[in-house]
């Protein structure tokens, strides 16, 4: 435990950040599995809305820091080709 009062204060507040990037991570990969569950379901409609939420998750993802952008750009092309299958 820290006993600097900087140092301290770095703790806090590295856990308010951990805790903000957990709760990102769960609503995109959630986003994602909603996603994947519409194709599954072969549910066009419902599949090319949850096509554009997983996207603007996966770019939020990155302006946020959490995803590097060229895997937000794998995961977008990956999830573009199974919406493609699906039509």
């Amino acid at each position: 435990m820290p006993n600097i009062k900087s140092a301290k204060k770095r703790v806090k507040v590295i856990e308010k950040k951990t805790a903000l990037n957990t709760a990102r991570k769960t609503a995109l990969k959630t986003a994602i599995k909603k996603f994947e569950a519409a194709v599954e379901a072969a549910d066009k409609a419902t599949a090319t809305a949850m096509f554009n939420d997983a996207v603007k998750k996966l770019d939020q993802g990155v302006a946020h820091g959490i995803l590097h952008k060229n895997k937000a750009a794998r995961k977008k092309s990956q999830l573009a080709v199974k919406l493609a299958k699906l039509a």
